[in-house]
């Protein structure tokens, strides 16, 4: 795959229904910023609605700190975190969207793990699962297989480390073979976040990324990616592709917010920042 390469060039009569409608499962009472994160870098990487589904009682949280993104209350009794009650609520909206996103910030409740498991086994639009996601399903993965639309998978080495009840060591040593052989066994596309990023395709293709820098080593970065891919993957992009060229963008943005920001004074909210000259340095008009 070549870098850079064009992105989406957008017609004269183009409305937002052409770019996307997302919904973003994301935040809790403990977590409420990786949903603001995740929102707003999809709206930056050209998703043309995106829908946060948020626990009901931080309502008021997320109301004042969005503009652009919907928002979509969901039964958390009281508690700040989603509950299992939020599910048929989620299901009938999951009708009306082109992609799902889902498990930055969400805490490892014990409904969450539920109602991941739920959208994984229900939703039939492309899907990426992140962070709180993934660890719904750590050390036993199996369900993933009952997954019936283009999926992503975006763990940095920790949380891959659980799904596979190995070591972080043991994936840091393997990352290539790790990736690829999950990939494949599970046939969906593998974003193995960290220094070079791994993006493994069910074809064994294999990506690695060279944009980025340790600047990017702070919290809320992965939000910010899981974001750019979904956002990808809403408007039409397949899998691999969109895991590609949103790792790609994703650090050509912290790159960018690193000349001016400098490596230990950047924030996640600055990768998102910057993704518009990112998108620019790219040609996004091909």
């Amino acid at each position: 795959m070549q870098w850079p390469a064009p992105f989406f060039k957008r017609k004269c009569n183009a409305h937002k229904n052409d770019f996307g409608h997302l919904l973003v499962l994301a935040g809790s009472r403990r977590y409420a910023g990786a949903g603001c994160l995740c929102a707003n870098a999809a709206m930056r990487a050209g998703a043309g609605l995106v829908t946060l589904g948020i626990p009901e009682s931080l309502y008021p949280v997320y109301a004042k700190k969005l503009t652009e993104v919907m928002l979509l209350p969901l039964a958390d009794a009281g508690r700040g975190v989603l509950s299992k009650k939020s599910w048929p609520v989620i299901k009938a909206f999951l009708k009306k969207v082109d992609g799902l996103l889902i498990g930055p910030g969400l805490s490892q409740d014990k409904d969450i793990r539920l109602v991941v498991r739920q959208a994984i086994k229900n939703a039939l639009v492309p899907l990426v699962i992140d962070a709180d996601g993934l660890n719904a399903l750590a050390g036993d993965p199996s369900i993933l297989k009952t997954i019936k639309a283009p999926a992503v998978l975006t763990p940095h080495p920790k949380e891959m480390a659980r799904l596979m009840n190995a070591s972080t060591a043991m994936v840091q040593k393997n990352r290539k073979k790790v990736a690829k052989d999950f990939a494949y066994g599970y046939n969906m596309t593998l974003v193995l976040k960290g220094h070079e990023t791994v993006v493994a395709s069910p074809d064994k293709r294999i990506y690695i990324n060279k944009t980025g820098n340790p600047g990017m080593a702070t919290a809320g970065a992965g939000d910010v990616l899981s974001g750019i891919v979904a956002a990808f993957l809403g408007q039409g992009m397949e899998p691999f592709e969109a895991a590609c060229r949103a790792v790609y963008i994703h650090g050509l943005a912290g790159d960018l917010a690193a000349k001016d920001k400098t490596e230990p004074g950047m924030i996640a909210s600055d990768i998102i920042e910057y993704l518009p000259k990112a998108f620019k340095k790219v040609s996004i008009d091909g």
